[in-house]
């Protein structure tokens, strides 16, 4: 992580390693990516101040969708950010994520879970892990099945 940040953009590489982790199914599209093209989006988004530009440039890549971009962010910007995911959202009481995402829908999830991080003084990770764990271990198995399709 250090050394993506330190470089300021990811490879294909780090892209394909990502995208297994957080999206095994769709990671088969993120090979229609060029070299060129992950190393300037994914500069693009780390250097830009604009949340918003942040998020959704990441979104022009291939096989990346608001959930993938999102674990980008988490890993590799300077800034904190939590793992968009079904499973932290209904730890936050959202029982039925929508099935497109935008802007202020995610910009109000992050501050949301940057005010609970600063709340209970815990760092980004720490608070994704909590809230992934939570749904896993509550969430009825009805409604546990991944986001609706």
């Amino acid at each position: 992580m250090a050394s993506v940040r330190k470089r300021g953009f990811l490879t294909k590489g780090n892209l394909h390693v990502v995208g297994l982790w957080k999206a095994a199914r769709s990671a088969r599209y993120l090979d229609r990516n060029k070299e060129a093209y992950v190393r300037d989006v994914t500069a693009i988004a780390f250097l830009e101040k604009s949340e918003q530009l942040r998020i959704e440039v990441l979104t022009l890549l291939h096989g990346v969708g608001w959930p993938t971009a999102s674990v980008l962010l988490h890993w590799f910007h300077e800034d904190d950010y939590p793992i968009l995911d079904f499973r932290a959202l209904w730890s936050l009481s959202v029982d039925k994520p929508p099935s497109d995402y935008w802007f202020d829908f995610w910009s109000a999830y992050v501050k949301k879970c940057r005010s609970l991080a600063k709340q209970y003084n815990v760092d980004m990770r720490t608070l994704d892990r909590a809230l992934w764990q939570y749904s896993k271990e509550n969430q009825p198995p009805s409604r546990s099945g991944g986001p609706p399709k």
